[in-house]
């Protein structure tokens, strides 16, 4: 049988062969060199750019304009047009309000939206 040539030392504790870059003995479970403390060199670019636009190009309303134009001009949907809806608008005009009940509904939704609300 032909040996493979392997660069070896012996365990300064109990004597045995062990590869010649162990740290530890593979027999004694012992630390045989001392590990080396290389810290690798890290880099750190912290420089943040970004810039927060997360509106998506809505604009902010104010609650209490939106809730006086829907109660006194509500028939005519001025509060669908200060929105800028004004699809919705032109319905409310020619269904006044679509038979009041679509006045009702953004009475209520009006009173629990935050303020400013987004549209």
């Amino acid at each position: 049988m032909e040996e493979i040539d392997v660069k070896t030392k012996y365990c300064k504790f109990c004597g045995q062969r062990i590869p010649e870059d162990a740290v530890m003995c593979t027999h004694c479970g012992r630390q045989v060199e001392e590990l080396k403390n290389e810290q690798p060199q890290v880099i750190v670019n912290n420089t943040n750019t970004n810039t927060n636009i997360n509106d998506y190009g809505r604009k902010p309303k104010n609650k209490w304009i939106a809730l006086i134009l829907c109660i006194c001009l509500g028939f005519l949907g001025a509060h669908k047009f200060y929105e800028g809806k004004a699809g919705m608008g032109v319905i409310y005009i020619f269904t006044a309000g679509i038979f009041g009940i679509g006045i009702f509904i953004d009475l209520i939704s009006l009173l629990f939206k935050p303020n400013p609300y987004y549209v």
